[in-house]
């Protein structure tokens, strides 16, 4: 069984960004979306108009002085690679408990897979979350516009890329 991470928020947290479970380059790097070719990181940075977070302690910064909480659905599982269609015997986070402790975060899933599962655990939460598309480098549907749009609904903004 490969472990998730924590969840990362504390009581400025604004929304909940979730994700499926950590890809191999991210449980090497100890941290979310540790893979250089995923987008997350650098359309986080465009949106806030803000240089590039490069370490785990500079993406924790980055996300907590923001309002941003982050976790996966699937907090430990079996895994082939980075796959989420590979996942079995997972076992899902509890996400309940963050959002009671929060206070019913907007939920901002990070692809399919995460929407899924949380549905099928925490149908109850369905309200607060929105399916945006996977930031993964696989995904070849991704639209950073649609994050844009998600996140100016939260922070202000009109969507679009932000100007430092």
């Amino acid at each position: 069984m490969k472990e998730g991470f924590p969840p990362v928020y504390d009581g400025n947290s604004r929304v909940l960004i979730l994700g499926s479970f950590p890809s191999v380059k991210s449980r090497a790097a100890g941290f979310y979306y540790g893979n250089p070719q995923n987008r997350f990181w650098g359309m986080l940075a465009r949106f806030f108009g803000t240089a590039l977070p490069l370490t785990a302690e500079e993406k924790r910064a980055f996300v907590l002085e923001r309002g941003i909480a982050l976790w996966d659905a699937v907090a430990r599982c079996e895994i082939e690679g980075s796959a989420d269609s590979s996942i079995r015997a997972a076992e899902i986070a509890d996400v309940a408990a963050l959002e009671r402790e929060c206070g019913d975060l907007p939920i901002f899933c990070n692809g399919e897979k995460s929407y899924g599962e949380l549905g099928k655990r925490f149908p109850e939460l369905l309200p607060l979350a929105r399916r945006l598309p996977s930031t993964s480098p696989a995904n070849p549907r991704y639209d950073e516009r649609i994050w844009h749009a998600a996140l100016a609904e939260i922070f202000g903004g009109d969507g679009f890329f932000q100007k430092p």
